[in-house]
Order: C-alpha cells, then structure tokens, then sequence
C-alpha cells in the first residue's frame, strides 16, 4: 500500500531538474536557452508548479547532457522510495 507523502511527482521532477542545473553550475536562464524554452517555465518547473511535455523534457535533457530517461528514472527512484513501503 502507498504511503501518504507531500512531494508529488512534479515537485520530485523539479529537485531532479534543478540538482542536476546546480551541478553544471548553469543558471536557469542558461538551461531554458540551451531547451528552447522560457526561464519562467523552468523555474516553474524547478517549484514543481509545471511539468514538461515530452518534448521539452528531452530538451532539457540535451540542455543538461543527459537522456531523458536518465531525469525519468531518477525521479522514480525517488518517488518509490518515499511512497513504496517493503514488505
């Protein structure tokens, strides 16, 4: 059985999003340039207040030099661990 918890998938996304910007040491207005998409998107994204569409997650997965699937799975891994108990 699922577990309560207050980080939804859209904030987790934003955690993954915005770690992965601090590590290249990029500024969200660079990351939104190198995705082709507008700075306010991603800091919404960043607060988990939006999420992407297919395209604009690969986007940004080539602005940050990683797949897509890699955010992905990251963000589920994440999400399991605070919403999956063991048995």
């Amino acid at each position: 059985m699922a577990k309560s918890t207050t980080q939804s998938v859209g904030a987790i996304f934003g955690d993954v999003i915005k770690q992965r910007r601090a590590d290249m040491g990029i500024s969200q207005e660079e990351l939104a340039h190198r995705a082709g998409v507008d700075r306010t998107y991603v800091s919404r994204i960043e607060r988990g207040i939006r999420q992407p569409t297919i395209t604009t997650l690969i986007g940004l997965g080539v602005a940050l030099e990683v797949p897509a699937s890699e955010l992905l799975a990251e963000v589920e891994k994440v999400y399991f661990a605070l919403n999956v108990s063991t048995k």
